[in-house]
């Protein structure tokens, strides 16, 4: 049996899902601005999701008596994003980091917080298989989303 998550273990879970969502509000302007017209409002809708997210995020923190991690003035992309389906393909991949830390929020809260991050991971895992047009079997769970002949053994 695990140990129960301790506060302490849930600030720093929480604390990483704000800097995420910092991260993909800014690469969500990079989207936006690469994007064919078509996805545009696509992308318009998930800036906004996650601009919510992100101060409700804030608020969280706050309530568990931490200081919100500030946003970076700029981000590294994973990639150069010169065209409409590079924006594609990055809008899938920030929606896959977002689920990564919201399944670590999960394992580390409990209660409301804990429905919370749940539901913001399945909603970046709808929000990236849209993007993408294929999901993933255990989406927020890098270590079980990669085909099993490229782990390492």
């Amino acid at each position: 049996m695990s140990a129960t998550p301790t506060t302490t273990q849930a600030v720093e879970a929480v604390q990483a899902a704000l800097a995420a969502e910092h991260a993909a509000v800014y690469g969500y302007g990079v989207v936006g601005g690469r994007v064919a017209d078509e996805r545009r409002d696509e992308a318009r809708q998930a800036y906004d999701a996650h601009r919510s997210r992100r101060d409700a995020l804030e608020r969280t923190v706050r309530g568990l008596g931490a200081a919100p991690v500030a946003a970076a003035a700029a981000y590294a992309l994973p990639f150069p994003v010169p065209d409409g389906a590079a924006a594609v393909r990055l809008a899938a991949e920030l929606e896959d980091r977002v689920a990564g830390v919201y399944s670590d929020v999960v394992r580390a809260a409990t209660g409301p917080l804990r429905r919370e991050a749940a539901a913001a991971l399945r909603e970046a895992a709808v929000r990236s298989v849209r993007w993408r047009g294929r999901g993933v079997a255990f989406p927020g769970l890098a270590e079980l989303t990669t085909p099993a002949t490229s782990r390492k053994q």
